[in-house]
Formats: structure tokens, sequence, C-alpha cells
């Protein structure tokens, strides 16, 4: 049985990770700079590695007997003075290079769909630069592009809270988000595989017009969705790109560019965005 080392386990998709692994009985250690928030969720000490994936020093000698790590270092919105290249980028090469320094045989990254079309948007430079390098290192490699997340779909029910979804263009642009949780077993699925790049979306295929439907649905809104013109999303992004820093549009620019394209992967996974939709709202109503 494989040793794994979780990198990223705080974030999103790590805590699907974890929980994951932890309902399989797999071995398994998480590393995080906060060990309180990895014991919150049922972890020992022995299986918390506490360390900053930014400073290189705190790796060293920390993946001792791993043979497969997965990373989900990365980071949306910046924080804490870092920028994307130093967290997607930096931290990532930290770990690779303490990877190849303990044995691990295999290392696995989680990046984005479409990826390497997007280099040009701040956020892609600095991930597709470590997929270089990591198809450079010389270890076995697993390079997943997940098809966005349904927390990423949250904007929507935001928006449809208010009573109105606005969209750029037709709103026929496709995609099909996945749940962390399946996203999480197709990605322990694959560590035994030998394919190099898992593209992995969730299994309903939904136009945007018909994630807006269904977020209005969920607040039992009437469906009023309102097209905004091409020119103006083009506008927007050049605008911020003139007036504020990487930190404040890098998020802006990835969202409305990924929303101005198909990103159609193979389906996987059981939870649907309707009733995902649903569960979030009934949590806001209870709070």
């Amino acid at each position: 049985m494989k040793n794994i080392v979780v990198a990223g386990a705080t974030g999103y998709l790590g805590i699907h990770l974890v929980n994951e692994l932890q309902n399989l009985r797999t071995p398994f250690r998480a590393i995080a700079r906060n060990g309180k928030k990895l014991e919150s969720q049922g972890l020992n000490s022995d299986q918390i590695i506490n360390a900053e994936v930014t400073d290189f020093k705190t790796l060293q000698g920390q993946m001792e007997g791993a043979d497969v790590l997965i990373s989900t270092v990365g980071i949306t919105r910046q924080k804490d003075g870092l920028s994307y290249m130093d967290v997607d980028y930096q931290a990532n090469v930290n770990l690779l290079k303490e990877a190849k320094k303990a044995g691990v045989k295999k290392f696995i990254y989680v990046s984005v769909i479409n990826g390497e079309s997007m280099k040009h948007l701040k956020i892609m430079e600095a991930k597709e630069k470590f997929v270089d390098e990591l198809k450079r290192s010389g270890l076995e490699y697993l390079i997943v592009r997940p098809n966005g997340f349904f927390s990423d779909m949250k904007d929507f029910l935001d928006m449809a809270k208010k009573g109105k979804v606005y969209l750029f263009g037709s709103g026929e642009f496709k995609l099909n988000p996945i749940h962390g949780t399946d996203l999480a077993k197709a990605i322990i699925e694959s560590i035994d595989s030998n394919q190099k790049e898992l593209i992995v979306g969730g299994p309903d295929i939904l136009t945007q017009n018909e994630i807006a439907e269904l977020a209005l649905q969920a607040w039992k809104r009437p469906v009023k969705i309102i097209h905004l013109p091409d020119w103006l999303k083009s506008l927007l992004i050049s605008t911020m790109r003139l007036f504020t820093s990487p930190k404040t549009y890098g998020p802006f620019e990835f969202f409305l560019t990924m929303m101005s394209q198909d990103n159609i992967a193979p389906r996987h996974g059981v939870h649907r965005i309707q009733s995902f939709f649903k569960w979030e709202v009934d949590q806001i109503m209870k709070s």
C-alpha cells in the first residue's frame, strides 16, 4: 500500500482528498502551516506535517518514506503579499525538490482544464510554468485538469439571491463542473494509472444559462437572466489590467476567460449541481 502526502490539505480540494483517504483507510500525511485545522478533521499528530510550502527550509526531511505526493497548492485570491509565482509556481517547485530528494516516486499536480491555452493569464502563467517544470523533472507525474469546482459556481447563487443573474454574451457556452468529493475520488483512483493527464468534469454538461436557471430555482426566484455584451467584458478586463494590480484583476481575468469558452471534460462522479445549489441555500437559510 502506497504512502501518500497531500499538500494544500486545508484548501477546498485538499479537504475532500483528506476525507476520502480517511474513508479508504489509506496511509497518508498532510502538509499544512496550521495543524489545528487538520486535527479538527480527525488527523493525529503523526499524520500532520507542519510546514510552509513557500519556505523550502520547513519542508526539508518531511517526506521521507512517501511514495506519492498530491499537490493542490495554489491561490485564487492573493494574500499575505504573495504572488501567483510565489505560490502556484515556486511553492510547488519547493515540493518537487523535496519529493525528489526523499525518493517520492510520483507527483500528482492539480492544474486547470485548458490551462495550456491560457498561459497569458497571470494565474495560468504560474501554474503552467510549474507543469513544464514537473514534466522535465524525471519523476513519474500526473497532471489533473478539472473542469471547475462546484464551489466556483457559488457566484451564480450569489447573484440569484438578488433575483437576477448577469452573463456576458449569449450564455450558451457549456461546462460540467465537478464536486470536490467526486474529484478527490477520481484523483485517488488514478494513483496507480500510467496516464500523464487526467481531464475530468462532473456528470452534467450545462450551458451557463442552465446553471443560472438552477441557481434562481434554488432560491425560488423567477428566471431572470441579463445578457451583457461581450465588448463590455473585454473593456472590464482591459481596464482592470491597466488600473489594478495582478492580485486584484487576476481572479476576474481568469473567471471571465473561462466563461468565454466551452469547457467540457469527460464526465465523472454522481454529485449534481442542482442538488448542490439546493443544499447551499438550505445551509444559508438555517444560519
